[in-house]
């Protein structure tokens, strides 16, 4: 099949072209880069509010999953001038970052064979204080049974610090435990207090759980990882696709899903997300953000 079309997507108010709309992008699977670009345009209206405003980091695969991948920063200059872009402070200089604030552009990026996102936690406009905290939980293996012990305890606790927190499956091999802040601690404050947070759940549960950076000093226990929460770093956005076979989908779900034995990290695809994303798994979750100051006091009560 000829690979060098060009197809038209209405996204929004624009067109997008797709160019070469069939090549393959899952080879076990057979999805193109024209499927890719219809799921992101399906899912666009659930997606979008979690991306809105917020630098990315984008996951390109020009060959498809079984090919070269590389991490992109940076905007290309051919990039259309409707994709808003912030410009944002590194060490040495600075980074023009594409924002995500649109159908046609998630479509567009789709068409730059961007098969998953990566948010900041921090909006432009205010880039130095994050609006959420993250809590990955990373298995030493595929068991999905640790991350479901794991993520009922993180929970119990973050419900004793009277912090509301949302679920989210990676695509990969875990979860993502998420908490919506109310923007007024930076990076440095949430990054110690998901710290002290998941220490003091490693130190009641050591043979299960660890902090350990170092992956030769986990051992078989998953790793609490709370890297995510520093300046600059990103974390795998709400409904983006996995470079994975199976086009495993990142993907929130419910507390109650939690236990179900259907649900694991790839539970949900590109075939079955946007059913799961019309269900609203997090209406309402999102809308209770808390200051870190109070849960600070009730955490160093309990350490």
């Amino acid at each position: 099949m000829s690979t060098s079309s060009t197809r038209a997507v209405r996204a929004g108010r624009r067109t997008v072209d797709i160019h070469r709309p069939d090549k393959v992008l899952f080879p076990e699977d057979g999805i193109t880069k024209a499927d890719l670009a219809a799921y992101y345009r399906s899912v666009a209206p659930h997606m979008l509010p979690h991306l809105r405003g917020r630098p990315l980091m984008l996951e390109r695969l020009p060959d498809g999953i079984g090919g070269t991948r590389f991490m992109q920063k940076d905007t290309p200059a051919g990039y259309p001038d409707w994709v808003h872009r912030v410009e944002v402070a590194k060490e040495g200089g600075t980074v023009t970052h594409t924002v995500c604030d649109d159908t046609a552009t998630l479509v567009h990026l789709a068409d730059q064979a961007c098969v998953t996102l990566h948010r900041w936690q921090s909006r432009t406009g205010h880039l130095e204080t994050p609006d959420r905290m993250v809590f990955d939980l990373d298995p030493a293996g595929d068991d999905f049974d640790a991350v479901r012990r794991a993520a009922h305890r993180l929970g119990e606790l973050l419900d004793a610090l009277r912090l509301p927190s949302t679920l989210m499956t990676t695509g990969s091999r875990g979860l993502h435990v998420i908490v919506p802040l109310d923007g007024q601690s930076g990076f440095d404050e949430v990054r110690a207090f998901a710290h002290d947070v998941a220490a003091t759940l490693a130190a009641a549960h050591p043979r299960e759980l660890t902090t350990a950076a170092r992956k030769q000093a986990r051992g078989d226990r998953l790793y609490l990882d709370v890297q995510r929460n520093g300046y600059a770093q990103t974390a795998v956005a709400p409904y983006s696709v996995r470079a994975r076979p199976g086009a495993p989908v990142a993907t929130p779900l419910r507390w109650d899903q939690l236990d179900d034995p259907a649900t694991h990290a790839r539970r949900w695809t590109v075939a079955t997300a946007l059913e799961q994303a019309r269900s609203g798994p997090w209406d309402g979750s999102t809308a209770r953000p808390r200051a870190l100051g109070p849960a600070r006091r009730r955490l160093d009560a309990l350490r």
